[in-house]
């Protein structure tokens, strides 16, 4: 949450020495570096003072950066980290869980945005919009030679019941009807009670009655693969995949070979093993035109920025105020 006049007239009255001193190793928005500035003394990459941020940091802020196990041991005073977004596989949390180091990261921030993305992703893929695009650029493309798939009162089956998987169900049921049906190993039963759904019992219960399959789980050693050539093939055929979680999650050969086998409709990926994508590593998985690859965009909006920025920055805060 952006400060108040108040929390700019308390902090005005602040010395450096009275904030807690915080190294960012990325770039943030301009706001919420003016709303960190409030909260603390900060260092940026371009200050002459971040060239020793390695033995002098207690408190990081990271966006998109690689955090190792390396890192960790060259920092002995670092206890806490805010990180900006959900996913926290680019910190090796082992290493920061020996240290005692707090990773504070800001899930449901950029919920909408990602949700939203894979709706449009799920229309993209059904109504064949790369392949009418992608012609279209050589000749003219008459309209009888196109064809697409229908989503209203479809079944969507969503594994991982967090933040996201809730705000994809709540669209899809509210602006196509369709029925709802998901799986999640941690989440308790009582959840989503304002959605009607079916909670699965097993992921493979979601795999064979969903018409758009959408994967909002973290990548771990148990989720890794999790979409293998086997689980394809129990989808329908003119099931679409959607991928907004985290690449690894789907085999990306094994999705290569079905979707060239027509074992399923289309899929839709922001996530890959290797990211930003390149054609080099994709172009056999590109080359069927139902499948549509965005560079892990789910929350490349503004909005969706400055939200998690203001997250990372708030819980850090509140913890480094709660030692």
């Amino acid at each position: 949450m952006a400060p108040s006049r108040d929390d700019d007239l308390v902090s005005s009255h602040q010395t450096v020495a009275d904030k807690p001193t915080v190294y960012l190793l990325d770039t943030f928005p301009p706001e919420a570096i003016e709303h960190a500035r409030t909260l603390f003394n900060i260092i940026q990459p371009q200050d002459e003072e971040f060239q020793n941020w390695r033995e002098n940091a207690r408190a990081l802020l990271i966006r998109s950066s690689y955090f190792t196990a390396e890192d960790v041991a060259s920092c002995p005073n670092l206890i806490a980290i805010g990180k900006h977004g959900v996913g926290i596989d680019k910190i090796d949390q082992n290493s920061c869980a020996e240290r005692g180091i707090k990773i504070l990261n800001t899930p449901g921030a950029n919920a909408r945005d990602v949700a939203e993305l894979v709706v449009a992703l799920s229309l993209s893929v059904a109504r064949g919009i790369r392949s009418i695009t992608t012609r279209q650029l050589s000749k003219p493309v008459p309209k009888e030679t196109c064809k697409g798939l229908t989503l209203y009162q479809k079944t969507v089956g969503i594994i991982g019941m967090g933040n996201i998987g809730r705000t994809v169900a709540e669209i899809f049921r509210g602006g196509f009807q369709t029925d709802i049906i998901a799986y999640d190993a941690y989440m308790p039963e009582d959840i989503w009670t304002h959605i009607p759904h079916t909670r699965a019992s097993s992921i493979d219960e979601v795999i064979t009655r969903a018409d758009i399959l959408s994967v909002h789980v973290p990548l771990t050693k148990e989720t890794r693969d999790m979409i293998s050539y086997e689980k394809i093939c129990m989808m329908k055929p003119d099931a679409i995949l959607i991928n907004a979680a985290r690449g690894g999650i789907v085999n990306e050969q094994d999705l290569t070979r079905a979707l060239s086998e027509g074992r399923l409709w289309g899929a839709g990926l922001d996530c890959h093993e290797q990211e930003p994508p390149s054609f080099e590593k994709y172009g056999q998985l590109w080359e069927n035109l139902n499948v549509i690859s965005t560079p892990h965009i789910g929350a490349a909006t503004s909005r969706a920025q400055l939200a998690s920025a203001t997250a990372a920055i708030d819980n850090l805060h509140q913890y480094l105020a709660s030692l």
